[in-house]
């Protein structure tokens, strides 16, 4: 999504977000991070099975998390009672996220835009949350809907909605 503003800043071609994408998962495969934070919310590599048209599932995070499938390009998250799934990238430029577990928060790595945990933007030069998939609970699943990803700015509600409420 890259605008007139935005020419100065070079924008990453899909050769530079993979390499971004791949050098993000090393990293958040091998963090460290504070042990308070790591036992709220550790990262994990995730990885789907792909379903009928373009679903993914994914087994049911049993504790807060931050789950990577590098492969789906999907961030999957449960965090105060609630389960969201992200697009990896940021909606600014499409760089690929950072999750800084020291901090319990996304970043972009580009031009530094921060996140909370369930996508909220905190400040930077995105002007909106992390893009949502919709999602939905079959039994001990999450099932991933690749096709139905929702922008803030463009749909709030369905934004809003984007995300299984935990009992």
């Amino acid at each position: 999504m890259s605008g007139p503003d935005c020419a100065a800043c070079g924008a990453a071609g899909r050769r530079d977000f993979l390499r971004v994408a791949a050098l993000l998962f090393a990293t958040l495969a091998g963090l460290g991070g504070s042990p308070a934070l790591a036992e709220s919310l550790p990262v994990r590599a995730a990885r789907g099975r792909r379903g009928r048209r373009d679903e993914i599932t994914y087994p049911l995070p049993a504790a807060e998390g931050v789950e990577i499938d590098k492969d789906q390009q999907v961030i999957l998250v449960r965090y105060q009672h609630a389960i969201y799934a992200f697009a990896l990238s940021c909606p600014h430029q499409n760089t690929a996220l950072k999750w800084l577990e020291r901090d319990a928060r996304f970043q972009c790595p580009k031009h530094k835009s921060k996140y909370q945990p369930d996508g909220t933007f905190i400040s930077g030069r995105a002007t909106r949350g992390m893009d949502r998939y919709a999602l939905r609970r079959a039994a001990e699943t999450v099932v991933v809907n690749l096709d139905q990803l929702y922008e803030q700015d463009k749909d709030a509600a369905g934004w809003a909605a984007a995300k299984i409420v935990l009992e």
